[in-house]
């Protein structure tokens, strides 16, 4: 009895592990990061959120959630980003959100073009011809709700 009690929770150990990392490598694909697997071009995503801008972090600030890494500009906004990385991560991978709602597409950002909505945060594209964020204010209800559903398509 004692054997089968073993086996089976190695099993479940073992297939546990398995989905796990099958989950970051999907992550790995699907988000917006760099060779290094940097996410957000280097910016800290608890600053959003703690100081309401866009602030560059710093490798000496380092953190890897789930195979993907973040800088922070502080020790306290990565020890806020360790106790709840769901909370700060941004939507759709960090790709711009109008273009998720509007096409599905998964478009470059700048970090520094961005909103916080229900505690969320939703980057933007923005060029000197084009910034997408009064595009997306002007139907965000709808457009969050569709982003929402493609994001849902790049993780089958």
């Amino acid at each position: 009895m004692k054997r089968f009690l073993f086996w089976v929770l190695g099993s479940f150990l073992l297939l546990h592990g398995i989905a796990g990392h099958a989950q970051a490598d999907k992550r790995l694909a699907q988000f917006n990061i760099d060779q290094q697997k940097q996410a957000i071009q280097g910016y800290d995503p608890v600053a959003y959120f703690v100081s309401k801008k866009a602030i560059k972090g710093n490798k000496a600030y380092a953190l890897s959630h789930s195979g993907i890494t973040y800088y922070f500009s502080s020790a306290a906004n990565k020890e806020i980003f360790r106790a709840a990385p769901d909370t700060y991560e941004p939507q759709y991978g960090g790709w711009c959100a109008y273009a998720m709602g509007a096409t599905g597409e998964k478009v470059e950002v700048d970090p520094e073009t961005f909103k916080i909505v229900q505690g969320k945060l939703y980057l933007f594209y923005h060029s000197w011809t084009n910034n997408t964020l009064p595009k997306w204010n002007k139907d965000e209800v709808s457009l969050q709700k569709k982003a929402d559903q493609h994001w849902k398509q790049f993780f089958k």
